[in-house]
């Protein structure tokens, strides 16, 4: 590339910032924003423009030929330049957005999926495009642009870089769409509801370590709504309830443990069968003497409504105590995995078993826990959703099925086990929380939502299948 055209590219790439700022100036205007919003959003939009252009057409030049732009070549280095035929130059420009292309495919690829999701978004939610969200969606880009830059300079936990950028990335967008994005009754309910997907998606993360799937946790879920409730209306104290609730997902999980076990190869149809087979065999104890098996109502006691519910209090200060749970919970499961010979041989059978054999690791041992672990945190997570909900629901766990598989992906946990961990499921849990809160704000229905998390998680599975499993490293 010659020194003239390298001048206009940059020549280019400004006028291109000016018009973008001046655009969103005139689109703020109609939208009938604060003119001091119309400043900061035309400088900044301006700004990230020039920089993505600067970036992109100026930085990545191939480093051949930037030393032909800028460095001072010897007589040597002239006398064999000049030895290049005008057709090899010719091809070198014809072919150098190609290579650019073919390098970078797959954030182009990811760049252009977020401007479908947006016109798509804007065509079905009526009143959505207008000059706010235009100019948050275009900081939005540029916010990944950057972290997409400074996540090349990254080696180690990529992934945990990926995932925070992503969840501030949302953050953006929803405060700067979405009235009352950032009110502490909105923040307090997406904590509410990430502690129950983060509680559920405990045992899916733990599982996935020792390259497993739980598909009965949503209807252990379930079963433990509907019992609970229907003990505590039939004159069991609530406390008994509760713990008959807790030792039935133990049990659930040890049945699932050791099934799976002996048969591996079918681990994630059996137990979707075991989820079957006991919310089954619950909504038939349930529904003995009454007309449902599917709802139970009751009177819920006042400090199971306080540990779920958005106005509960812990200690006499406004938290949740949902939320407190979740914290110590998942403190204990970090913590167990990082530091402690459980967690150390966890991810040795997960990411080798022969090797793990050999160290005299029990891997039924370890396989039967994880599965029993993943029952009692799905038996907690109902317990809790009915003092949030105040009545027994069999399918209320129903969309975890997809949410704790989804917040296991989001966050970089492989599936094939041996890698991640849930400090990273935490951070699959929160984006996909404040996603979902997002996607309401922005009014869309149900079907839209579960279309938009669908097609945000494809191409992050492809992100994270790309990169080699840890077993070709051992």
């Amino acid at each position: 590339m010659k020194r003239s055209a390298f001048l206009f590219f940059k020549a280019l790439g400004l006028l291109f910032a000016i018009l973008v700022g001046i655009g969103t100036a005139v689109l703020g205007w109609f939208d009938a924003a604060d003119w001091i919003n119309i400043v900061f959003y035309s400088m900044a939009t301006s700004a990230l423009v020039l920089w993505g252009w600067h970036h992109f057409s100026i930085r990545w030049i191939h480093n051949d030929l930037k030393q032909d732009i800028f460095s001072q070549v010897s007589k040597k280095e002239k006398v064999d330049a000049k030895e290049i035929t005008q057709e090899q130059e010719k091809e070198d420009e014809e072919n150098f957005f190609f290579r650019i292309i073919r390098q970078y495919k797959w954030a182009i690829g990811g760049f252009l999926l977020l401007i479908v999701i947006f016109i798509f978004v804007s065509f079905i939610v009526d009143g959505f495009f207008s000059g706010r969200t235009l100019v948050s969606f275009l900081i939005f880009l540029g916010f990944i642009i950057l972290a997409s830059v400074v996540g090349s300079y990254i080696t180690v936990q990529k992934n945990v870089f990926i995932g925070i950028c992503v969840l501030i990335a949302l953050f953006i967008i929803g405060s700067l769409t979405i009235s009352g994005f950032l009110s502490l009754l909105n923040m307090k309910s997406m904590l509410v509801f990430a502690a129950f997907l983060g509680l559920a998606t405990i045992g899916q993360t733990l599982v996935a370590l020792l390259g497993g799937l739980d598909l009965s946790i949503p209807f252990i879920i379930g079963s433990s709504n509907i019992a609970l409730m229907s003990m505590i209306s039939k004159g069991v104290p609530p406390w008994l309830a509760g713990l008959v609730v807790l030792i039935f997902g133990l049990g659930v999980g040890l049945i699932n443990g050791i099934l799976s076990f002996r048969l591996q190869s079918q681990a994630l149809i059996l137990t979707l069968g075991v989820g079957f087979f006991m919310v089954g065999g619950v909504q038939i104890l349930v529904a003995m003497n009454t007309f449902s098996a599917g709802t139970v109502f009751g009177v819920v006691p006042d400090w199971m409504r306080n540990i779920a519910s958005m106005n509960g209090k812990t200690l006499g200060l406004p938290i949740p105590p949902v939320i407190i749970i979740w914290i110590v919970a998942a403190l204990i499961i970090i913590i167990g995995l990082r530091y402690t010979k459980w967690g150390r041989n966890l991810y040795a059978l997960g990411g080798n078993r022969l090797s793990a054999e050999r160290l005299s690791i029990s891997e039924r041992g370890y396989w039967v826990g994880v599965y029993v672990i993943s029952g009692f945190f799905s038996a907690l997570t109902g317990a809790l959703l009915l003092g949030w909900s105040g009545g027994g629901f069999v399918g209320v766990g129903d969309t975890y099925l997809f949410l704790t598989l989804a917040a296991v992906v989001v966050g970089g946990t492989s599936l094939l086990g041996g890698w991640g961990g849930y400090g990273l499921s935490v951070i699959g849990v929160l984006v996909l929380q404040v996603l979902n809160t997002t996607l309401i704000g922005w009014g869309l229905s149900f079907e839209g939502q579960q279309f938009i998390l669908g097609l945000l998680i494809i191409p992050m599975v492809a992100l994270y299948a790309r990169s080699p499993h840890i077993r070709t490293l051992v």
